[in-house]
């Protein structure tokens, strides 16, 4: 069995790595640091399978010119990734589905947008609608800083062409969680649940970004709530989008809040989330393989099982991320925590050196620990952070740091 994963940072470096546990793989485009890597082209490549990790391809259509070819993918075609590619047309899905979600309003004009905000009260959520590689979000009390983000977004100075249309919606209260399922068109099956920190500094401070890591499992997540959200969110989504005449094959990943009503849907994506890829798949004990090749064939037909361990990832930035990324900079400590026993490495943004590897990109590489508790797993995983080093890296320091979580194990 030969599986083409498509794309090139660390979600698809996880993808690759729990895959080549019973499979040949190929990556591309990659990265130098994923040791599947080619430069070949996805349309001149043989395989039996491929997988579609980023959301851009996605929406641009690749996994449809794919099947037109008679190649068996995982990922929606251009279709379903409108879930992701435009928000405006998810919340109708949602709304379309009876999906609990926040209230909300769809602007391409700024004083509608500003007349919406006044009707909100204490916290503000300004999305764009278009894809923004997970940076097009701005949550704040402050209703001048809202107003300021309404008119940089809706003007195309913010996210340009992505951000000309906007959603607007009231702020949620409480713990919020991942919930990533693989869908073959008819039917679903959830994956182990993660909770993933998009701010840049510890105590959710600083701007949003792709991910400066996550932890698995959550253990304020039990079974009959992952339940609960396949029946009142997942399953009815997927029969709307049945009804549209879209067969989504693929992974729906579901972000929730749990406020004081329940759990409502903050947002679709789909695409396995970036860095939750990789605390979720490390953990998988089916094969992956055969997961992801029974959605794309439209005959899934096994339930996900998954280790006891625990997974805590930390995500290493450079420089000025998100803003911008700073490059060039030599990564020292690689050698030191490629030798670390239940750690891997995911490689994201980095170039190929004489002495090792460069800095390439935002976030450079995300760290995993695996554990029997929580606490083990994020013990390990920062003694591992801390041998990692190059100027002006980032980091969190608060990842699954919230000692609560562990009271019961």
């Amino acid at each position: 069995m030969k599986v083409c994963v498509v794309g090139s940072g660390g979600r698809e470096h996880a993808l690759a790595h729990v895959l080549a546990r019973t499979a040949e793989v190929i990556v591309t485009p990659g990265n130098p640091g994923i040791p599947f890597s080619t430069n070949q082209p996805v349309k001149e490549i043989e395989a039996d399978l491929f997988v579609i990790g980023p959301e851009q391809p996605l929406v641009e259509g690749l996994a449809d010119e794919l099947r037109k070819q008679g190649k068996l993918v995982f990922g929606p075609n251009a279709d379903g990734a409108k879930i992701e590619g435009s928000k405006s047309w998810m919340k109708e899905i949602l709304v379309e589905s009876g999906v609990p979600t926040a209230r909300h309003g769809v602007f391409t004009e700024k004083e509608a947008a500003f007349d919406f905000l006044q009707n909100l009260s204490d916290l503000y959520v300004i999305k764009t609608d278009g894809l923004a590689a997970g940076k097009g979000v701005l949550v704040t009390s402050d209703l001048v800083e809202a107003r300021q983000a309404v008119s940089e977004y809706l003007s195309g100075k913010a996210f340009g062409t992505a951000g000309k249309r906007i959603v607007i919606e009231e702020g949620l209260t409480g713990p919020e969680i991942s919930l990533l399922a693989v869908c073959d068109g008819q039917t679903a099956v959830p994956l182990a649940p993660a909770q993933d920190f998009k701010r840049l500094k510890d105590q959710d401070e600083g701007p949003n970004t792709g991910g400066m890591g996550a932890y698995s499992p959550v253990p304020f997540v039990e079974e009959n709530l992952v339940e609960r959200i396949m029946d009142i969110a997942v399953m009815p989504t997927l029969e709307t989008l049945k009804r549209k005449g879209i067969d989504y094959r693929g992974v729906l990943y579901c972000g929730l809040m749990i406020t004081p009503d329940g759990p409502k849907v903050l947002e679709y994506n789909a695409r396995f989330g970036d860095p939750e890829t990789q605390v979720v798949l490390p953990r998988l004990e089916t094969d992956l393989v055969e997961l992801l090749l029974g959605a794309a064939s439209g005959s899934l037909n096994s339930n996900p099982i998954f280790s006891n361990e625990a997974a805590v990832a930390v995500v290493c930035a450079s420089e000025s991320y998100p803003e911008n990324s700073r490059t060039g900079d030599f990564i020292d400590g690689l050698s030191q925590v490629q030798e670390m026993k239940g750690i891997d490495i995911f490689f994201s943004g980095v170039r190929k050196t004489n002495n090792g590897f460069a800095t390439d990109g935002g976030r450079v590489l995300t760290i995993t620990g695996m554990g029997p508790t929580l606490e083990k797993a994020r013990d390990l995983t920062y003694e591992a952070v801390s041998q990692i080093s190059w100027p002006g890296m980032q980091k969190r320091e608060d990842i699954a740091s919230n000692f609560d979580l562990y009271k019961d194990e």
